[in-house]
């Protein structure tokens, strides 16, 4: 597992349930250490260990906090740069949202060790759409959920989303775009922090 998601984890818990009960958590999972580092591989034993731990030290279910996660990307200040990655999408939710089969290339673009999972978007109508995740990375279609949620916000966009679980081997998410404008967006200035 790509270093990048394990410290984005790390970030996400300690900002949420503070350092020591991370601390805790790396202790239950036995990793050894606790702090991870970006730019390392990590064994993919040693995520799902991180994972099981997480989800008893928080008594949630791993998909409520992927989603949390997701959520948390978008929207902590420290994680700006991925949420103004994620604005270049397009003026529109609708934008940002077809500019998603795109995500696992730009990604691999900027950091090119970091594979995700491909994504594709369908129209079934206006409005309503699926988002097909493949399989690569446990539990990144609820980080998706969040994702979503927190970028209509960021747009101001009023949507109803649901992870529908698997179908065909790829995890289902679908969008109801309710309405476009629903509420004003979050500032996004394009030349904003260039200088």
């Amino acid at each position: 597992m790509h270093g990048l998601i394990n410290k984005a984890i790390q970030s996400f818990f300690c900002v949420t349930y503070g350092d020591a009960r991370w601390k805790r958590v790396t202790r239950i999972a036995e990793l050894g250490f606790t702090d991870f580092e970006p730019m390392l591989t990590y064994d993919d034993d040693q995520y799902e260990r991180l994972v099981s731990a997480i989800s008893r030290e928080a008594g949630r279910p791993r998909e409520d906090l992927f989603e949390d996660l997701g959520t948390f990307l978008v929207s902590h200040p420290d994680f700006e740069a991925l949420r103004r990655l994620l604005r270049f999408s397009g003026q529109t939710y609708v934008d940002f949202l077809y500019s998603l089969d795109d995500l696992a290339d730009r990604v691999r673009l900027a950091v090119s060790d970091l594979v995700l999972p491909q994504l594709e978007l369908r129209e079934h109508t206006p409005g309503l759409f699926s988002l097909l995740c493949q399989p690569g990375l446990p539990g990144f279609g609820s980080v998706l959920v969040g994702l979503l949620r927190a970028m209509a916000d960021d747009y101001g966009a009023l949507v109803m989303l649901d992870h529908r679980g698997r179908r065909d081997g790829c995890e289902v998410i679908s969008v109801a775009l309710v309405e476009s404008a629903f509420a004003e967006g979050r500032r996004f200035d394009l030349g904003a922090g260039l200088g």
